[in-house]
Parts: C-alpha cells; sequence; structure tokens
C-alpha cells in the first residue's frame, strides 16, 4: 500500500526525516524508529559503479588514440565516483521502520516516496544474495506482496543476520495480523501453529551437481551471440568498422585460412560441420553455465512454514511457500527431455517468483520424484484410468483452417506475383506456402488429440502438446470463478474456452464442448459454494 508524503507525514508524525538508527531490529520493532540498511551497502554500490564503468573505460581508451589510456582511465574513474556517490546518498535517504501493523520504505534522493504495507498484505519474505554482497555477509529483504513488480517491498542490504531476524518477526507479526480475525478458534488454532513450528525441516527434492550438469546439457543456449551482438552494437559507436581496409582482411584470410579454400566444395562442407560443431559447443556451454549459476546448491525442504527452496551460485536465493497458498501446479518439460523421462515441477503461488506467477521447486526430475512433492501440497498427478474428455471435433477443424489459411493466403499471393513478372516460378513459389499449410493443419489435427482435461471430485486437470507435453492441476476448492468465453465463431460452432479463476496464475481450456463447459462450471461452483472457507486452515492467511 503507497501513501503520498502528506498522508504518511500525517499519520505518523514523523515525516521524512532520515533519523539514525540505533538498536537491533527487535529494538526497531519496538521503539517503531526508523532503520538504515546495512553501510556496507554503500560498498557494494561502488564496486557495481567499477564494473559498470569497466566497458565504458576500455572502449574509450582504444577509441582515441595516444591518449587514450589516460582518457579511459578517467571516464572510468569518473563513472565510479558518480556511481559511489549516489550510491551513499541513496543509503543515507533509505529508511525502513517494523510498525506495529505494516512495515514502511522510505527512499528517493532528489524525489522521496514512502511505502508501507500491512503484514496481513505480506505473502512471505524472501532473502537473497547476490555474489557481491555473499562476500559482505549481506542479504536483500524482498516483502512479496503477492502483486509483483513495484508493488513489492525490497530492502538492500542487510547483514544476514539481522536479515533472518528481521524475516522471523515480519512472519510472526504477519500471522498475529490473520489471526486476529478468527479468535473464535484461535486455542486450537495456536496450539496447532506452536506445533508447527517445532517441527523441522524435511528435505524432499535436491540436485547435486552430476543433475545440475546433466540438466545444463538440455537447456541448450545462444543467449551468448546476443550478448556478442549487443557488445558489437555498443562498440560500433566508438569504432567505425565501415573504415576497416577489405583488402587486408581478405590478406588474413587468405594467409590463416587460405588452405579451406583450396579444398574447393569440400572446404565448403568442412567449413559448414566446423561452424555446427562450434555453435552446438558454444550453444551447450552456454546452458551448463546458466544452469549452474541457477541451480547451484539446489534443496527444496518442507518446513513448518511451507515449502523452503534455496537455489543460486553467484544470486543465493531462499524462500518459502506456504502449503495453503499453493493454488495449483504445473509440470513441463522439452521435447528432448521429455524422451528420458525428465520433467519442471512448479507451484502457482500467490506470492511471485523473479517475475513469474510460479515457483520452480523441481526444475529438472522424474515423475517418481515429483509424485510426492505434488501429494504434500495437496494434490495428485493424473492417473492411467482419468476419464478424459477432448476439446471438440469443430474446434479441431475450425483451428486447423484458421491458423493454415494463412499460408493459403500466401500461396495465393507469391503464385499472382511471380505468374506477372516470373512465370517460369509460378508453381515454385506458390507450392512452398501450400505445402507448409498443409504441414500446419496436420500438426493442429494431431495436437487436438493430446487436449484433453479431467476432472474429479477435488480438482481439474488438463494437458496439451505433442512433443513436450505440458499439464495443469488446480484444486476446485481453491478456483475464484469459472467463465465460459466464446467468440463469433465459436458460438456459432457450439464451443468455448473455460477460464478457471486462479489467484497467481492462469487456467483456461480453449474448445470445450458448451454443454460440457456448463457442466464444469456446474461443479466447480458448487464446490466454492458449499465451502465455508472461514473455517478452512489457513483461512485469510
Amino acid at each position: 500500500m503507497s501513501a503520498d508524503m502528506s498522508a504518511d507525514a500525517g499519520a505518523e508524525g514523523s515525516g521524512f526525516a532520515a533519523r539514525p538508527p540505533g538498536g537491533g531490529v527487535e529494538d526497531a520493532a519496538r521503539t517503531g524508529e526508523p532503520k538504515r540498511t546495512a553501510p556496507l551497502s554503500v560498498v557494494i554500490g561502488s564496486l557495481s559503479s567499477v564494473q559498470g564503468a569497466i566497458l565504458p573505460a576500455i572502449f574509450a581508451a582504444v577509441s582515441t588514440g595516444g591518449a587514450g589510456v589516460l582518457i579511459g582511465l578517467g571516464v572510468g574513474l569518473a563513472i565510479t565516483v558518480i556511481g559511489s556517490l549516489f550510491s551513499y546518498l541513496g543509503w543515507r535517504r533509505l529508511t525502513y521502520t517494523v510498525g506495529e501493523q505494516d512495515i514502511r520504505v522510505e527512499s528517493g534522493v532528489l524525489s522521496r516516496s514512502a511505502r508501507s504495507v500491512p503484514y496481513e498484505r505480506i505473502q512471505d519474505v524472501s532473502l537473497e544474495q547476490p555474489l557481491l554482497a555473499r562476500i559482505f555477509d549481506l542479504v536483500a529483504v524482498k516483502f512479496e506482496t503477492g502483486a509483483g513488480g513495484a508493488d513489492d517491498l525490497a530492502l538492500a542490504y542487510l547483514s544476514s543476520a539481522e536479515g533472518d531476524r528481521l524475516r522471523q518477526l515480519v512472519r510472526e507479526r504477519r500471522d498475529d495480523a490473520q489471526e486476529e480475525g478468527a479468535r473464535d478458534e484461535g486455542a486450537a488454532a495456536g496450539a496447532e501453529t506452536q506445533a508447527a513450528r517445532g517441527e523441522e525441516g524435511e528435505a524432499l527434492f535436491a540436485m547435486d551437481t552430476g543433475r545440475i550438469l546433466t540438466f545444463g546439457l538440455f537447456e541448450f543456449s545462444l543467449a551468448v551471440f546476443a550478448v556478442l551482438g549487443g557488445l558489437f552494437q555498443y562498440a560500433n559507436s566508438f569504432f567505425d568498422f565501415d573504415d576497416i581496409d577489405e583488402r587486408v582482411v581478405e590478406q588474413v584470410v587468405e594467409r590463416q585460412g587460405g588452405w579451406i579454400f583450396e579444398l574447393g566444395a569440400y572446404g565448403q562442407v568442412l567449413t559448414a560441420l566446423a561452424g555446427l560443431v562450434a555453435v552446438l559447443f558454444i550453444g551447450s556451454a552456454t546452458g551448463i553455465v546458466r544452469t549452474v549459476a541457477r541451480e547451484w546448491g539446489f534443496v527444496l525442504e518442507r518446513t513448518a512454514r511451507g515449502f523452503r527452496r534455496r537455489r543460486g551460485l553467484f544470486t543465493r536465493t531462499d524462500v518459502v511457500m506456504p502449503v495453503h497458498r499453493v493454488q495449483g501446479v504445473q509440470l513441463t518439460t522439452g521435447w528432448m527431455r521429455y524422451r528420458f523421462g525428465w520433467h519442471g515441477l512448479s507451484f502457482v503461488s500467490l506470492a511471485q517468483d523473479a517475475g513469474s506467477t510460479s515457483h520452480v521447486v523441481a526444475p529438472f526430475a522424474q515423475l517418481s520424484e515429483i509424485e510426492p512433492i505434488v501429494e504434500v501440497a495437496g494434490f495428485r498427478l493424473p492417473g492411467d484410468n482419468e476419464n478424459w474428455h477432448r476439446a471438440s471435433r469443430k474446434y479441431r477443424t475450425d483451428a486447423m483452417i484458421w491458423d493454415s489459411m494463412w499460408f493459403f493466403v500466401a500461396a495465393v499471393i507469391a503464385g499472382v506475383a511471380t505468374a506477372i513478372w516470373a512465370p517460369e516460378w509460378t508453381w515454385i513459389a506458390a507450392a512452398g506456402p501450400f505445402v507448409l499449410g498443409l504441414l500446419n493443419a496436420g500438426l493442429q489435427a494431431l495436437a487436438w488429440r493430446f487436449k484433453r482435461h479431467a476432472l474429479d471430485e477435488t480438482q481439474i486437470m488438463a494437458v496439451s502438446g505433442i512433443l513436450s507435453p505440458k499439464k495443469q492441476i488446480a484444486t476446485r476448492l481453491k478456483l475464484h470463478s469459472v467463465e465460459i468465453a466464446q467468440g463469433p465463431i465459436s458460438r456459432l460452432r457450439g464451443y468455448a474456452t473455460v477460464h478457471l479463476g486462479l489467484a497467481g496464475g492462469e487456467f483456461s481450456i480453449p474448445g470445450v464442448p458448451l454443454e460440457r463447459a456448463r457442466e464444469v462450471r456446474a461443479k466447480v461452483l458448487e464446490t466454492i459454494a458449499s465451502t465455508d472457507f472461514s473455517r478452512l486452515e489457513g483461512a485469510g492467511r
């Protein structure tokens, strides 16, 4: 919840004056006085400025002739000094206050802002440690509100010990605020909560080095070429590559690799194979590096607070997902890893995960490893005897026609154009898009066979995808709404798209026959209407 300067100043009487911090987290919580983050945050900001000054300094040094080294050093020093100054001013003007009802953060050097979030709106408090912060034993504390993006609060950086204490304190106050509305059941709920807090974490899933490296092999990525392209564009602003003498380039190529051209066609094939091998190697290496950096030390535990996930080599994250906030589960895979039985499991949750609407809890696992995690979350995987329902055959036909129509239109345009300007190429130009249209129509017909949904007494499931099937599962009890949507064609043809109101995510089932869609809506609404949500475990949290 954001507030403007005058409203916040009037409400709490403190204005925006940054009072010097004092005491620990407990003292700040008791007195409600503003505190600053760790002073070492300024050092991290300065080091980040040095990191950001390296490339501009290098390009400035190379592109300015004889005195380039001095100019490059000057550019790097100027960027570092300016960045360090803003880092210090930002630290001086950033304060946080842990109050009785909410946590408040005031920030801004020239333009001041104040944001406060009541404890009952905080879904969870997560800790994150980038590489530089880990060196100084600091953490970034993130307060997840479930709205995502700029609506979440973050404090960068606190000491690890203070970050842990602040997380525990905010969680306790959040629980107290949420339990205030259910005092009639307070004794039983309080005893259950205290018992749960005494439980120790249980490891549900972990990935060792071998598993992470194997995962990396399937995460083929050419992102490095995008980075090199960006660097080239950046360098082009300092260098004029058009001034390079082409004859010099040709001489270098002939001197270093002229023997390849002497082989004629074999040399071209060899060059192509070498390029393909290089791309495969770079793509595989990039995938492994990115996977290792993201998933290193991955462990998922069941704790008294819920699911706790820790991972990361350079940036270490520590996230807790309460069990009752898991709204649904998703199983995804890739066309290659699916052949080896590897899947990824994500929870759809009210809290956000690095800009996403789901929490990855088992990124690379077999179904036998995923099933226990799903059961702990209160779901079950589809069985062999599931009562699946396919999409409407009319939907299949319409999808085949509509998605392939553009290829057929392109074939007509290409045929007419070549018939006017190049008659000898007419059939070839028209045949290409036409064949692609037929192939796409066949794929749409095949995809229809794999697009299914099922509804049982407790949950609804949907499966789609040919080479890399995707499964979505949601508990009927946690759905907020059911909507039947029809466009002009679907209304005429008698099918609809069922949109399920899932907090924190999206769940839609297209092409459902209208009668079946109404049946699904009626059953889900019956479950929702017959439930007293105030009596559910974790209600209101």
